[in-house]
């Protein structure tokens, strides 16, 4: 029997919606029996590069929304929430590290990932330095070593462009990011549509 097709999830832990999105993801797929596949992308590259846009907390009037929403959001999922402790994160070395675990287990990965966006969203603890991607992969238990050499390898950070060269060209300008079945959502408070899409496969009201 096919299997049906995954979730493209496509996250930036510097934002907090995608880790509210994180939270909440692998149960939903679970419910209606799909996969996730975790995908990278990079806000600085879809919202600054391509959009030529401001970052949603340096934008007037949109920023101090955003600000009490998703802390409003956090609530109503019944997740931790803080506000950054960082200025300028940065999750590259973040990212290159979560692709790098994919390539050998694509669980670990997720799991990863999630931990990561909680780092800097639940914790308030930084994930732009190489020592604070580690520290985190050492909490689960990763092979911290090998993390180390294989997130600044070439053929990572090569990766790493390519994966957002492919989300640009699938047509993700944001995150959270869901792609199924063709269909795109963008953002968690979205995810109804996507739940009313794996239930129904119409856009036609509930029966």
């Amino acid at each position: 029997m096919e299997q049906p097709s995954p979730i493209d999830f496509y996250f930036d832990p510097i934002s907090p919606y995608g880790y509210l999105a994180s939270t909440q993801i692998e149960s939903l797929a679970a419910r209606y029996g799909r996969r996730v596949e975790w995908r990278p992308v990079l806000l600085s590259v879809t919202v600054l590069q391509v959009m030529g846009l401001k970052p949603v907390p340096a934008t007037p009037l949109k920023g101090d929304y955003s600000r009490r929403d998703k802390n409003r959001l956090a609530r109503l999922l019944g997740v931790p929430m803080c506000e950054p402790r960082h200025p300028d994160v940065s999750p590259i070395r973040a990212l290159r590290a979560f692709l790098w675990l994919k390539q050998r287990d694509a669980a670990q990965a997720a799991a990863f990932a999630r931990s990561l966006c909680a780092r800097l969203w639940a914790r308030g603890e930084n994930i732009s330095a190489t020592e604070d991607v580690l520290d985190e992969a050492a909490r689960l238990g990763l092979d911290v070593e090998a993390m180390r050499a294989g997130m600044e390898s070439p053929e990572i950070k090569t990766l790493l462009r390519e994966e957002v060269d492919r989300a640009v060209a699938a047509g993700v300008f944001g995150v959270p990011f869901f792609i199924v079945d063709g269909e795109p959502f963008w953002g968690v408070d979205r995810l109804w549509m996507l739940e009313h899409w794996l239930k129904y496969q119409s856009w036609d009201p509930k029966p």
